[in-house]
């Protein structure tokens, strides 16, 4: 967190004529305390929407219950945990102390931690998955089974828990430099804080985004060693079009994840940067969270008539007028068109989809 408030103390022993400097400085100080938490509870609750529908969507609509979007809901669990506990960051980053006392910054950031590790390791596991239905797809049938990603997803858990026991062994409360509280690390030496971000950055970025680009780079040597063959076109399109998906939602990843990282080892060979700036990277990468279901809104079509489906489906069961009720007819244009009362049952074809991917505080700020 530079701590879980990410606070500094005002520049000391001055001489007088640094007073205007000084101002400014409060000035910077009492505007993060307003920006800061906004941008919070802007995240938070985008987040905490867009993932409790992808998770909707996908227990509710059978044909959505595919390998990869099994996968996809994976990650949104882990995206949805994690946004139940954005509220205490917003609070600690107003407050500019951890209130909340030591159980809760251990759990805090334990599940900070957790999404951190869950949500690449769903990328990579949706990007093997993707590898193995364009490259072999006919051992596909065989290892591309719900029931097989339903084990895989319990592994990642299970290794996420691993990866993370430094932070549930060593998060607690601080003593901050003003008398206040900041929730953070306890590292028996000192050399543990830089370590510790190595050796975040190495498993929870680097190996697994190189993982990623080799398995999109085997995708595209075979599509263009196939891509004259007589109708494999027609036939794989559905498969590239949600390979597009899993790559646009890694890129994003990498796009709001790439600058925490550099910021923290930035931190370790140089000089830590304006504080301000570290905690808008950190939020950066939060809202990492709340931009997969968006995705899944603009990329898929699969996801977003079913997004539509739950928007329709609450004006159905409010009874509002015909208007309404046409307009779900116009969202689900590519489907069969059936009346109120048909409704529920005929319109819920979906061939699903795609693939998501998702302290100041993320946990490992140092």
């Amino acid at each position: 967190m530079s701590g879980a408030n990410g606070t500094d103390d005002p520049p000391t022993g001055q001489p007088s004529n640094s007073s205007l400097d000084y101002k400014d400085y409060e000035l910077e100080q009492d505007a993060s305390k307003i920006v800061i938490p906004f941008i919070y509870a802007l995240v938070c609750c985008v987040g905490l929407t867009g993932n409790a529908m992808v998770i909707y969507v996908i227990l509710k609509y059978a044909k959505m219950k595919t390998a990869t979007n099994i996968y996809i809901l994976n990650l949104a669990i882990a995206d949805e945990l994690f946004m139940l506990s954005v509220p205490f960051l917003a609070t600690s980053a107003a407050l500019q102390h951890w209130p909340f006392g030591s159980l809760m910054c251990r759990l805090v950031l334990s599940v900070d931690g957790i999404n951190m590790f869950t949500s690449i390791f769903c990328l990579t596991v949706l990007s093997i998955d993707r590898y193995i239905a364009v490259v072999h797809p006919i051992k596909a049938a065989r290892y591309r089974r719900p029931t097989v990603a339903k084990i895989i997803n319990i592994c990642v858990w299970v290794l996420s828990l691993v990866v993370i026991l430094p932070i549930i062994i060593f998060a607690d409360t601080v003593p901050a430099q003003d008398g206040g509280v900041d929730c953070n690390f306890l590292w028996p030496e000192s050399s543990w804080s830089e370590a510790f971000v190595v050796y975040t950055f190495l498993l929870g970025f680097l190996l697994p985004v190189v993982a990623i680009c080799l398995c999109y780079c085997l995708i595209v040597v075979r599509m263009r060693a196939v891509s004259l063959k007589a109708g494999w076109l027609q036939r794989r399109k559905s498969e590239k079009k949600i390979t597009r998906m899993v790559l646009l939602v890694v890129a994003v990843f990498v796009v709001c994840w790439m600058p925490f990282y550099v910021v923290q080892l930035v931190s370790i060979f140089h000089r830590p940067p304006n504080p301000v700036v570290t905690q808008l990277f950190v939020i950066l990468s939060y809202a990492n969270s709340g931009a997969n279901p968006i995705l899944y809104g603009f990329v898929s079509d699969n996801f977003r008539r079913s997004f539509q489906r739950i928007v329709c489906f609450r004006w159905l069961e409010n009874g509002l007028d015909g208007e309404q009720v046409d307009y779900c007819a116009v969202a689900l244009k590519r489907q069969t068109t059936c009346s109120p009362q048909d409704f529920p049952k005929e319109c819920l074809a979906s061939e699903m989809v795609y693939r998501n991917g998702t302290c100041t505080s993320r946990a490992t700020t140092l």
